[in-house]
C-alpha cells in the first residue's frame, strides 16, 4: 500500500479499505463523541461490521470512480480521515470531506491532507470545482476551507437535521483555475 508524507512530522496519507474495518472502528471509538460533533458517521460505524460496510461502500466509489477515502496516519496510527464524498467525472465536480480523533486536532493535518487530494483532483483527475460542506457552528472545519483559499458559496439554511436540531450547512469551493493560481503563489 501507499503512503504519501504530509510533512516532517512523519503523518502520512494512504488509502483505508476493507480489510482495516478493526482499525477504523477503534480509530472511531477513541473519537466518537469528538467527531460527532458534527458528523453522523460515529453514529453509522458502531461495530465491526458497520465499519467493513463503509469500507466496502468506498472501495466500490473507488472502483466506479464516483469517490476516495483515505486515512491519516500518524506514527502507524490511524487518527483521521479525508475523503471525496462524492466525484462526478463528468461534471468535473467533487465534494472533500474529513473527520480527525481528538488527539490529531489542531495540527493540520486536515489542510495538509485536503491540499494532497485537491491537486490530485484538479491535475490529475481534471475536476473543476472542489467543495466542502460544513455546520456553521464546526469552526475548525471552516477554518480549514478558508486555508485551501476556498470561496464561501452561502448557507444552506436548516438542512442538515442532526441530533434533534437542524443545522445551516455552509457551503465552500475552489474552482481549479483559483487552485493553481494559489499553489503557484505559494511555490
Amino acid at each position: 500500500m501507499f503512503a504519501i508524507s504530509l510533512g516532517d512530522d512523519g503523518a502520512v496519507l494512504c488509502p483505508l479499505e476493507p480489510w482495516q474495518a478493526e482499525e477504523l472502528l477503534a480509530h472511531i471509538d477513541r473519537g466518537r463523541e469528538f467527531i460527532g460533533q458534527y458528523n453522523g458517521l460515529p453514529e453509522v460505524l458502531g461495530d465491526l461490521d458497520a465499519c467493513r460496510a463503509f469500507l466496502r461502500t468506498y472501495a466500490e466509489k473507488v472502483a466506479s470512480d464516483t469517490g476516495h477515502l483515505y486515512g491519516i496516519r500518524t506514527d502507524g496510527t490511524l487518527v483521521g480521515a479525508v475523503f471525496f464524498r462524492t466525484m462526478d467525472i463528468a461534471q468535473g465536480t467533487a465534494e472533500v470531506g474529513c473527520w480527525l480523533e481528538p488527539a490529531a486536532a489542531g495540527k493540520g493535518l486536515v489542510t495538509r491532507a485536503v491540499r494532497v487530494l485537491i491537486d490530485w483532483a484538479v491535475e490529475v483527475r481534471g475536476i473543476h470545482r472542489v467543495e466542502w460542506w460544513a455546520a456553521a457552528e464546526n469552526l475548525p472545519s471552516i477554518a480549514v476551507a478558508r486555508r485551501l483559499g476556498m470561496t464561501r458559496d452561502g448557507v444552506a439554511r436548516q438542512s442538515y437535521p442532526y441530533r434533534g436540531k437542524r443545522h445551516d450547512m455552509e457551503i465552500w469551493s475552489v474552482l481549479a483555475p483559483e487552485w493553481r493560481a494559489q499553489r503557484s503563489a505559494d511555490r
